[in-house]
C-alpha cells in the first residue's frame, strides 16, 4: 500500500498551479495526480515523494489534507492489461472506488493508483493473480 494526499481545495482559478508551487517551495515531487471536482470544490489526490512534508507544506497554507492508503498496481502495457487487474478484484466481490495512472519508467509496465474497498483482500487476490504491487519506496524512486 502507499499513502495518497487528498487536498480539498475551492474550484477557482489558480488553486492547482498554487498548490503544486507549495509543494515545489518544500522540495516535494509529486509521481501522480488526479483532479475530481463539482462547481464549487475540488479533491487533489496525490502521489508524493516525501507525504510527510508534504501534509506539512499544505497545512502550513490553511488547507485541508487526508492520508488514505492505496495500491499501485502494475499491469501490462498492453490491450487487456487493466482488465485482467479489475477482473481479479471483481470476481472476488471488491469493488474499485476510483482509479488513475501514474508514470513510471519500466518497459511493458503501465501503473494504476487504485483505491478499493478492501485493501487487504484486494492486495492478496491482485499477488494470486500474478499482478505486481509496487510499495511507497517503488514510487519514491
Amino acid at each position: 500500500m502507499i499513502q495518497q494526499l487528498s487536498v480539498f481545495i475551492e474550484n477557482k482559478k489558480g488553486r492547482l498551479a498554487y498548490i503544486t508551487k507549495v509543494l515545489a517551495q518544500a522540495g516535494v515531487d509529486i509521481r501522480a495526480m488526479s483532479v475530481a471536482d463539482t462547481s464549487d470544490f475540488g479533491i487533489l489526490r496525490l502521489i508524493v515523494d516525501n507525504p510527510d512534508k508534504a501534509i506539512e507544506a499544505i497545512k502550513n497554507e490553511g488547507m485541508a489534507v487526508s492520508l488514505t492508503d492505496v495500491l499501485a498496481v502494475g499491469v501490462h502495457d498492453a490491450p487487456g492489461g487493466l482488465a485482467e487487474a479489475a477482473n481479479a478484484l471483481w470476481s472476488n466481490g471488491i469493488s474499485v472506488e476510483y482509479a488513475y495512472a501514474f508514470m513510471k519508467r519500466e518497459k511493458d509496465i503501465a501503473y494504476i493508483i487504485l483505491r478499493v474497498d478492501d485493501n487487504e483482500r484486494a492486495i492478496k487476490v491482485l499477488r494470486e493473480n500474478g499482478i505486481s504491487l509496487p510499495e511507497e519506496g517503488d514510487i519514491k524512486d
